[in-house]
């Protein structure tokens, strides 16, 4: 990088929802200036629809381009992408929306694979409105893990003092016991761990895994799932060096504040993670993609329609995911060179 500030890839989403709105007030303070280029794949005309919605937003302006390559890294780069008359409905689940956000998202990605970005950070979209035969997947997770040739993601929500993987990512929950299998826990718990290390610098992780029935199955009068499954799983990892611990029964486990005695949890399926993660950090809540050879966050809400234009929509999660992005990219830099270039043991005996 010689130096070079982070080029920070946005997409901007559902243009009937939040996104332009949480792009725009995320900027209007140029202090976020000093650690990244940012790159907004979208549209100038829609932006500026968007901006006039927020009075509070004075002095606003953006550098329009026409390439990645040509990003000022002073400005706030806006790569028009979305060059035909595309008619902006707020609060309205369209075809057009849905059109304009997988433009938006293909343009981003091409330009991650070829190196002209450094990281991706996605606005949120309308699952239906942007199924076509482009894109035909539960969410921003499996097309990009589809794009990049990533086998196996992992969906990780993080906060100050709380990370949160997902066994199951997006699966409807009548099919997740079928989807969880030692194997399959395992892999995921190597995925949070591989992360933990590499990409936010935690040495030994601590990692709490979660039960799937009440109370943890309740040695089996509720379930059998622990004992069969989850159990065999933990002590595999724990065979490999992973410091996993449980099953733990969800609700006493986030009703008690265990989670703070550990560095991230393996929630079993989408809820049973999200509706405590989103109680406890929704407005600082990052959504990770981990177990990817690149590098994508993106706020922890939905497109918001119920507030679009009322300038109720905080930024704070929006920003939250660049900042994130950014560290997780000098993580990763750090522990490449670190792993590069290990430090030699020294046989005192010998001195």
């Amino acid at each position: 990088m010689n130096g070079q500030k982070i080029r920070v890839g946005i997409t901007h989403g559902d243009i009937n929802g939040i996104g332009y709105e949480i792009i725009l007030k995320t900027f209007a303070d140029n202090r976020i200036l000093d650690c990244c280029t940012p790159i907004i794949y979208g549209s100038s005309r829609i932006a500026s629809y968007y901006r006039k919605l927020l009075p509070a937003i004075e002095n606003f302006s953006m550098n329009n381009i026409n390439a990645a390559t040509e990003a000022h890294p002073k400005r706030i780069n806006m790569l028009n992408c979305i060059t035909e008359e595309i008619r902006v409905e707020p609060s309205k689940p369209t075809v057009e929306a849905g059109m304009a956000a997988l433009r938006s998202l293909e343009a981003a990605v091409t330009d991650l694979k070829a190196g002209k970005i450094d990281v991706l950070v996605t606005s949120p979209f309308n699952k239906h409105c942007i199924q076509s035969d482009k894109f035909n997947f539960p969410g921003h997770t499996e097309y990009l893990a589809a794009a990049f040739n990533a086998k196996d993601p992992l969906m990780l929500l993080i906060g100050n003092e709380l990370k949160v993987g997902i066994a199951t990512g997006h699966a409807p929950l009548s099919k997740v016991s079928g989807y969880l299998t030692s194997e399959n826990i395992l892999t995921k718990l190597q995925l949070l761990n591989d992360a933990l290390i590499a990409d936010f610098n935690i040495r030994r992780p601590r990692i709490a895994v979660l039960g799937l029935n009440p109370h943890a199955g309740d040695n089996g009068l509720l379930g059998k799932e622990e004992e069969e499954i989850i159990s065999p799983a933990i002590t595999e990892a724990n065979k490999k060096n992973i410091l996993a611990f449980g099953p733990y029964p969800a609700d006493g486990f986030f009703g008690t504040a265990s989670y703070l005695r550990f560095d991230a949890v393996l929630a079993m399926y989408h809820d049973q993670g999200l509706v405590p993660f989103k109680t406890l950090a929704f407005n600082e809540g990052v959504n990770y993609t981990a177990g990817m050879p690149y590098i994508r966050t993106s706020p922890a809400h939905g497109v918001g329609y119920d507030i679009v234009g009322s300038d109720k929509a905080s930024p704070d999660s929006f920003r939250a995911a660049i900042y994130a992005a950014c560290d997780i990219f000098n993580n990763r830099k750090a522990f490449k060179q670190l792993t590069a270039n290990p430090l030699k043991t020294v046989d005192t005996d010998k001195l």
